[in-house]
């Protein structure tokens, strides 16, 4: 099992039969109901696409950022627009120098080097952009936190616009205007704009005409906006609806290279195609450090030349693969064993700063905790993080900013520097924010899925009718549906090993499914097993057939009980703050001791498996009644006599039976004894 909890939603047959008597397929309706929509109204609001654009001025500062550039381009001033190196930055960084250049500006477009400079406004960059002439700077994406820099540009007479869309500080930057949907004092509706979506209503601002804007930069903006994992409601969500319909049929020259080398159908394009497929490929431009081909691309009218450029993008991409690789592979095998910390904070001279970042989201992710990985260069580290479990990165970075030297980003995801002397401090001190957020209740990997459905309803009509939710993505995922008790019927592996492709059989059907990134030991699941499954629907094509295909998000034991994951008194145990109730709960009986130990005795002398999935099986094997929390405290009996050896990895536990011709005493264990103790104590 990639993830300790599966949660599911029980459509409302009602509000399902409304749906479809309001012309949705069943399927749909099964999921929008899911998803608490219960009446053909609250589902068409949630899918509608024709959402208002919100008028700019809204924005606080927008006037005044709005009439400084006005100003700039009557009087025919030299402007700077200053992005970020990723694929908001890129595309807000283009559209704002292409639509200025279109008035007439003479207009400079500035990403700074990710290696050289690092992130947002920086004395290099100013000083460079004063040299040319450059009398106004409009940062894109970034500039939120520029104190300092803001007043070397007032020192310089360079004025500055900040356009961002990141959470602010107390204090704004000295700047002619400060345009971000975050401000504290601001009223702007929508806030989660991203950085080419603010840029954008700066434009439209300035030309009057958002519909009209939409028409010529609405790829760029639905590239940022899905890059950037904003929700897709309100105006996001007619913004990505209209730039994806340009991209389908219209795309510029470069992006039409792009598509075309990745093998993507411009046709075929969705918002989940730009966040998988061409993201990665425009970031790669900015994490190894060859910016100015992806502003290249999105800027030039020559085919011969946009074709070059997605080569080179593509080509980039595969290096950062290899390098990303690498990275991870150094990273984890710095992890200490034994019990996963509150969070992690890695270092090291060898790392690629502009591939941490992903990095740094994978260990995170599969390791239930906060990362923080630094790449040292002399007596300083740049580090780059991402959360996990709802801990907010930039508050925690606020919180000990006497420890570091820089810092930005949000809630998500954040960057910052840091002397290489306060790393072990930080670690401490970041380590114990976390602790305190989570409370002792460790945060688990968590499944979102839609609906549990029936066989019978996975048809290629009802796939295809899932079409209705597009665009997909944060706020309107894809569905992702559950099927149980199926059969694994057959099981290989493919991509020199490393997925899985199955064949799966629930009574009279059969399904094909492919489980990227999983071999059956990590999933855990052979021939003949039992499971349920977690799935994306899809269609197959091929050789001009269409199938049915499940892409698997994750797979378990199939299991008859319910299974209680809450392991809050096991936790109590092992942290010496048990108390009676929770002891009661925990005190196993000699049935369910011989549950377990006949469960491990009978399947190998050596087990990994994560814990949730060991007590599937068992209840599967056995058909009793046990919770997750008492497992644990077995397996702790059991080693506490010597009957095993127990390994806690940071997913899995080891299990490695002790052969002997004793009778153990579970009466002696230390977690026997603690647990009798405490069920006796007033």
């Amino acid at each position: 099992m990639k993830y300790g909890i599966w949660k599911t939603a029980a459509p409302g047959m009602d509000a399902v039969n409304a749906l479809v008597g309001a012309g949705y397929a069943p399927l749909a309706a099964m999921v929008l109901s899911a998803r608490g929509l219960q009446t053909p109204q609250a589902a068409n609001g949630y899918l509608d696409c024709n959402a208002t654009l919100l008028d700019p001025y809204l924005l606080t500062d927008m006037a005044l950022a709005a009439g400084r550039v006005a100003v700039a381009m009557e009087r025919n001033e030299k402007i700077a627009v200053f992005g970020d190196y990723d694929v908001d930055g890129i595309t807000a960084t283009c559209l704002l120098t292409d639509f200025l250049r279109k008035q007439g500006c003479d207009c400079v477009p500035y990403i700074p080097g990710r290696l050289e400079e690092g992130y947002g406004l920086n004395p290099i960059a100013i000083e460079y952009l004063h040299s040319l002439g450059v009398t106004l700077i409009i940062t894109v994406d970034c500039g939120i936190t520029a104190m300092e820099e803001a007043q070397m540009c007032k020192d310089l007479g360079i004025d500055l616009v900040i356009t961002d869309h990141h959470e602010c500080k107390d204090t704004l930057p000295d700047a002619v205007a400060v345009v971000d949907p975050h401000r504290p004092d601001g009223g702007y509706p929508h806030q989660t704009l991203c950085g080419v979506g603010v840029a954008f209503k700066l434009a439209a601002a300035l030309c009057g005409s958002q519909e009209e804007l939409l028409d010529q930069y609405g790829d760029m903006v639905c590239l940022g906006t899905v890059a950037d994992v904003m929700t897709l409601h309100g105006e996001n969500r007619t913004i990505v609806s209209r730039g994806l319909s340009i991209l389908q049929k219209n795309p510029r020259p470069g992006v039409a290279a792009l598509m075309k080398q990745c093998g993507c159908e411009p046709a075929d394009l969705t918002a989940s195609g730009i966040g998988y497929v061409l993201c990665p490929r425009i970031n790669a431009a900015g994490r190894m450090g060859q910016i100015d081909l992806a502003v290249e691309l999105f800027l030039t009218t020559d085919p011969v030349k946009a074709n070059e450029l997605a080569n080179a993008l593509c080509d980039l991409n595969k290096q950062r693969q290899a390098v990303e690789s690498e990275i991870y592979a150094g990273a984890i095998e710095m992890l200490p064993s034994g019990q996963t910390p509150n969070a992690i904070v890695l270092a090291d001279e060898s790392w690629h700063q502009g591939v941490v970042g992903i990095v740094a989201s994978r260990i995170a992710e599969e390791y239930c905790c906060p990362t923080f990985l630094i790449c040292l260069d002399g007596e300083h580290g740049k580090a780059s993080s991402r959360s996990f479990g709802g801990f907010n990165l930039f508050s925690a970075l606020t919180q000990l900013s006497h420890l570091l030297e820089s810092y930005g980003g949000h809630e998500l995801a954040a960057g910052f520097t840091i002397n290489r002397q306060q790393i072990g401090v930080f670690r401490q001190e970041v380590s114990r924010l976390a602790g305190e957020f989570y409370c002792g209740d460790a945060p688990q990997t968590v499944l979102e899925a839609d609906c549990v459905i029936p066989p019978e309803l996975l048809t290629l009509p009802n796939i295809l009718s899932l079409d209705a939710l597009e665009p997909c993505g944060n706020g309107c995922p894809k569905p992702v549906l559950v099927m149980e008790n199926l059969l694994v019927d057959r099981l290989s592996q493919v991509g020199g090993g490393r997925h899985m492709r199955l064949r799966l059989q629930s009574r009279h059907h059969s399904f094909n499914g492919i489980f990227f990134s999983a071999t059956p030991e990590s999933a855990s699941v052979a021939q003949g097993d039992r499971v349920d499954v977690a799935f994306v629907p899809q269609i197959n094509e091929f050789r001009g057939e269409k199938t049915v295909q499940m892409n698997i998000q994750d797979i378990r034991p199939a299991c008859q009980k319910e299974v209680c994951c809450d392991t809050i008194d096991y936790r109590r145990l092992v942290g010496d703050t048990l108390d009676p109730a929770s002891a009661a709960r925990l005190l196993p009986d000699r049935a369910t001791l011989g549950t377990v130990w006949r469960y491990l005795s009978a399947n190998s002398a050596h087990l990994q498996e994560t814990p949730v999935c060991l007590c599937r099986k068992i209840i599967r094997w056995s058909d009793c009644d046990l919770t997750l929390s008492q497992l644990l405290t077995c397996l702790d009996i059991f080693a506490d006599v010597g009957l095993l050896e127990l390994d806690r990895h940071h997913k899995y536990l080891s299990i490695r039976l002790i052969p002997t011709d004793t009778k153990a005493d579970l009466s002696a264990s230390r977690t026997m004894q603690r647990l009798l103790a405490a069920t006796e104590s007033p």
